[in-house]
């Protein structure tokens, strides 16, 4: 439990009711779910840093390390890697300059290709994931908050957005 004072009513659900009074009906609700999700995100995040900051990690380098340890030989193309998850390519240079200096992935020349660089999950990182990945399972991602059924509703609401926006 947070130490955060306990409030009353849903600050959210007042936003609502006041964007309606104002004469904005029509955009009510939606703006309740967007604020919603994001304060969501903002509580879930929370969660997964106090998981992985003891052990130096972030939610973007965790996810390289899986994104590594989950793949055939434990080595992407950078240039790939960003696409699959979705970010800038300087985000996952960035990333893996952390994690290169931590000693859990390593660059390595393309065999193929001489001119792009694989990331490559080091014995170190594959420690250190499954370590994280332990951690997370049981404190954050094992118990949401909400039931299956909700947590199963939740997702497919999720795609459909996600798939609309062009995700994929």
């Amino acid at each position: 439990m947070s130490m955060r004072k306990m409030l009353r009513t849903d600050p959210i659900e007042e936003a609502r009711r006041q964007w309606t009074e104002h004469g904005w009906a029509g955009a009510a609700d939606g703006m309740a779910a967007v604020t919603s999700l994001v304060r969501a995100q903002q509580i879930l995040m929370q969660r997964i840093d106090t998981v992985l900051r003891p052990l130096n990690l972030t939610f973007a380098r965790y996810e390289i390390l899986m994104l590594l340890e989950f793949s055939r030989n434990g080595s992407l193309p950078m240039t790939k890697m960003g696409a699959l998850l979705q970010v800038h390519p300087t985000s996952v240079t960035s990333a893996v300059d952390r994690l290169e200096s931590q000693g859990f992935v390593e660059r390595i020349p393309h065999p193929t290709d001489r001119r792009a660089i694989l990331a490559s999950i080091t014995d170190n990182g594959r420690t250190q994931v499954l370590q994280a990945t332990t951690a997370l399972n049981a404190q954050v991602f094992e118990n949401l908050g909400i039931t299956e059924h909700q947590v199963e509703q939740l997702r497919s609401i999720l795609r459909s957005l996600r798939a609309n926006a062009g995700d994929f």
